[in-house]
């Protein structure tokens, strides 16, 4: 099953399950959301016009976030 994520007003849940409060913590996370979604779009248009197939470019940036490290331990 695909899992959607919402594009506004996202609920940001910490590790225990409650959602992040601070409003300057979710600024910070919204605008990163922002800028992460229109770099990924420009990267993924890039590669079709050049002429990329696009199920390959999906699965290649579906496994750059499958490999991310977390910073904490």
């Amino acid at each position: 099953m695909k899992t959607e994520v919402q594009t506004s007003s996202l609920n940001w849940p910490q590790s225990d399950g409650k959602p992040v409060t601070c409003k300057e913590k979710l600024k910070i996370l919204e605008e990163n959301k922002t800028e992460l979604k229109q770099f990924m779009q420009d990267v993924f248009e890039d590669a079709l016009l050049i002429g990329v197939d696009e199920e390959f470019m999906r699965d290649f940036l579906k496994d750059m976030v499958d490999q991310l490290r977390s910073p904490v331990k």
